[in-house]
């Protein structure tokens, strides 16, 4: 999670200083646009990967239960002679 907030500050942060220098801001204004850009972006993929990251686990978590049910439905039919 680390990995992605800090991927997420960094794009959020070349953003704000490009739609900065696009509007010829001065620089304490890009600099300060550019730092809430890096805040937002950061903490909106942290969500974004704690929600990935769940519906891995939780697909994981399925593909289980169904091999899983798969195996006991396939042991019960059998019959031994």
């Amino acid at each position: 999670m680390k990995l992605l907030m800090i991927l997420g500050g960094l794009i959020g942060f070349l953003i704000g200083i490009t739609f900065g220098l696009v509007q010829e801001s001065s620089w304490p204004s890009i600099f300060w646009r550019a730092s809430i850009a890096a805040y937002a972006s950061g903490v909106l993929m942290r969500w974004w990967g704690r929600a990935w990251v769940q519906g891995l686990q939780a697909a994981h978590r399925e593909r289980q239960f169904a091999q899983a049910k798969a195996s006991t439905q396939n042991n019960s039919g059998t019959t031994s002679l």
